[in-house]
């Protein structure tokens, strides 16, 4: 008998500023398929993730939005785990890194460092926006190319010629945030001691924990010597600070991974689980991380020389993936093929995706291509024209012979055939070559339809005398979808579940081989074929989203206020402003907002009542010019005539900017 394995599972923690696309879909499609083959296998598996929440961008897009990063991470986190589990993802516990666990975690973790000489100090320097009083990372700072003298480059190397440099190289550097120019600033920062883990790391590398193409490639950046990795951070800066070190705070980086076991604490502490029992250095539990080739240095590199050295265990497996192209070529929204999870939900059925990234995914890192074609193609085909189909065929027969399944296979050979898979097919989603494991169930489904459509039970079954030969094809047709099923579970679980209705049991690994005797019930559809209309839908939804994207944010005084109703030409001409000069200016007895102003419109003065109290003192107002509607009906108030406005700007109060022309300009000029 197997030993009962105790698993966690990982998949990267999507970052919490934006919505969930396909490549984060993908993973989590790959990720969920092995967490249920194993516990379908009877294993004790569990699937954590959680938000990355921390960083500047994160404080960058609140901003943006005008709420807190709180409120924002908050948002964000709905809107992951809603389209998570709208793709059918079990997630155990979907949590975020912005959490009490995660914080004790990270200060426990970082405290071994230190106290294990793994922690450097020394002072930098980095580019400094002066005006936003931030420290810049590398994307936030553009300027022209030192080498090719391309201009609107990031900080970091040049799309052009491919250079890289550091941020302050590029020439007329500015902050992609203000537009101010940067300036050099010295700070205090923190380095974990990666080269001393050099050794450590070319033997953990090769044992076993990553696919070979990986190591091979982490291998390269170990013979090329490490760097002392920098994990702090300046204030003001969205995340954890840094234990006795006020305004330093943690990067980003280092309390990411650490929100793995933080979901797997949170998830522990409700349910009475020991969470240390997954991360003891002798832990005889598993640790399987799955990640995108993007983020491998993090994981097989900073990862577990961090855990090596705070003295806990090391991942079992970092499976890496490839990234997800449509069409063959990079997502691209003016193409409509960056598809956002929740646009592909409000078009199509999440199991025809789960099937085809199945269908296609490896154990090696190669990227995966959705050819939307090939997928509504081979959906239709395999799954409704294929698997659905075996049930369809034969339900009906059985049914009206009684229901009741025949209790001896009709071709021992043939069933043999279903039951021998088993393992292959077992051996196949172990070693995550889910596309192998297709293609064997998918030849196991053509073998029973060609049986099926040989025997031909719609034919037997209007001579008389073949009822027995009917519900033996049929009956032994129903088993073999019944087997398909159960291999096809971990790919399909709300498939899965409407044949269990139909089946009439819970679907099981171990029951794969058994031959099933027994009633059944009704037959009713299981899955309609994929409507073409509904993906080129897609794709167009997805262009329309991109292009509202790209339209410049309503915020600041439009959002507040937008731009009034248009009026034609002659009513704006009607409206006669004028140069004036404040002649003099001062307080109105009894009046909390208005200052009274004296104005010389050339040659002749207006009496004018302004809100404008709270922004000017009347002694900073007197001998300036500014803007006023000459041509107004005096009003009659109570402090005295007013006979014409003043034009000012701004939200009110003490933010009222009065309008001021350029030098040159003269009492009684017309403003045109």
């Amino acid at each position: 008998m197997t030993t009962r394995r105790k698993i966690m599972v990982t998949s990267a923690l999507p970052y919490a500023n934006g919505e969930l696309h396909l490549g984060h879909i993908m993973e989590q499609i790959q990720t969920d398929i092995w967490v249920r083959f194993q516990n379908l296998r009877g294993h004790e598996c569990h699937y954590f993730c959680a938000d990355d929440a921390h960083g500047t961008a994160i404080t960058l897009k609140a901003e943006e939005q005008g709420i807190s990063p709180q409120e924002h991470i908050e948002n964000m986190h709905a809107a992951h785990l809603e389209v998570s589990q709208g793709f059918l993802i079990g997630h155990d516990n979907y949590y975020s890194t912005h959490s009490s666990e995660n914080r004790e975690l990270a200060e426990q973790i970082y405290t071994k460092l230190e106290a294990n000489g793994h922690i450097a100090q020394r002072s930098i320097v980095q580019a400094f926006d002066p005006e936003k009083r931030l420290f810049l990372a590398d994307r936030y700072i553009k300027g022209t190319c030192p080498k090719c003298k391309t201009d609107d480059q990031y900080g970091d190397n040049c799309e052009a010629c491919g250079a890289t440099y550091a941020p302050m190289d590029l020439i007329d550097p500015v902050s992609a945030l203000t537009g101010a120019t940067p300036v050099p600033k010295e700070s205090e920062h923190f380095f974990f001691k990666l080269p001393e883990f050099s050794d450590f790391l070319k033997q953990w590398t090769r044992a076993g924990h990553l696919q070979d193409e990986v190591a091979n490639k982490v291998a390269e950046w170990l013979d090329a010597d490490l760097q002392e990795w920098d994990i702090s951070r300046d204030a003001p800066y969205f995340g954890f600070e840094i234990p006795g070190h006020p305004n330093k705070y943690f990067y980003v980086w280092l309390d990411a991974p650490i929100g793995y076991i933080a979901s797997l604490k949170n998830f522990a502490d409700k349910n009475g689980i020991d969470w240390q029992e997954y991360w003891r250095p002798d832990s005889s539990a598993e640790v399987h991380h799955f990640i995108g080739k993007d983020i491998v240095n993090f994981h097989a590199l900073f990862w577990p020389a961090m855990l090596h050295s705070a003295n806990m265990r090391t991942p079992t497996k970092v499976n890496v993936h490839g990234f997800v192209t449509v069409n063959g070529k990079k997502m691209s929204k003016s193409r409509g093929t960056f598809i956002n999870g929740q646009t592909y939900l409000k078009y199509l059925d999440p199991e025809y995706l789960r099937y085809y990234f199945a269908a296609k995914l490896t154990a090696n890192v190669d990227d995966l291509d959705l050819n939307l074609d090939d997928f509504v193609q081979r959906v239709n085909s395999d799954l409704v024209g294929k698997v659905v189909n075996i049930a369809s065929r034969t339900a009906k027969f059985v049914s009206k012979a009684g229901g009741e399944l025949a209790p001896a296979p009709a071709d021992a050979e043939l069933w043999q055939r279903f039951v021998d898979a088993s393992e292959s097919i077992a051996a196949h989603y172990e070693a995550r070559s889910f596309s192998k494991a297709m293609r064997e169930i998918m030849a196991l489904a053509d073998a029973a339809n060609e049986y099926i459509a040989a025997a031909a039970p719609w034919t037997l079954a209007k001579e008389p005398g073949h009822e027995q030969e009917v519900q033996d094809v049929c009956s032994l047709g129903i088993n073999m979808f019944r087997a398909l099923m159960i291999y096809l579970k971990p790919v399909l679980p709300e498939l899965s579940k409407r044949a269990e209705d139909f089946l009439g049991e819970t679907l099981d690994w171990s029951s794969a081989p058994g031959y099933r005797t027994g009633r059944i019930n009704a037959f009713k559809p299981l899955l309609q074929r994929i409507d073409k209309d509904k993906v080129d839908a897609m794709i167009e939804a997805s262009k329309e989203e991109a292009a509202e994207q790209a339209k410049p944010a309503a915020t600041g005084p439009l959002a507040d206020e937008p731009i009034a109703d248009e009026i034609e030409f002659g009513d704006f001409a009607k409206v006669d402003m004028r140069v004036a000069r404040i002649v003099k200016a001062q307080h109105v007895a009894g009046a909390d907002k208005l200052l009274q102003l004296t104005l010389d419109v050339g040659g002749e003065t207006r009496n004018v009542f302004s809100g404008i109290k709270a922004a000017y003192q009347p002694e900073d107002l007197e001998g300036r010019l500014t803007v006023m509607v000459a041509n107004l009906k005096p009003r009659k108030m109570k402090f005295g005539l007013s006979e014409g406005m003043v034009l000012a700007a701004g939200p009110g109060g003490s933010e009222i900017y009065l309008l001021e022309p350029d030098s040159g300009s003269k009492p009684g000029q017309r403003v045109m």
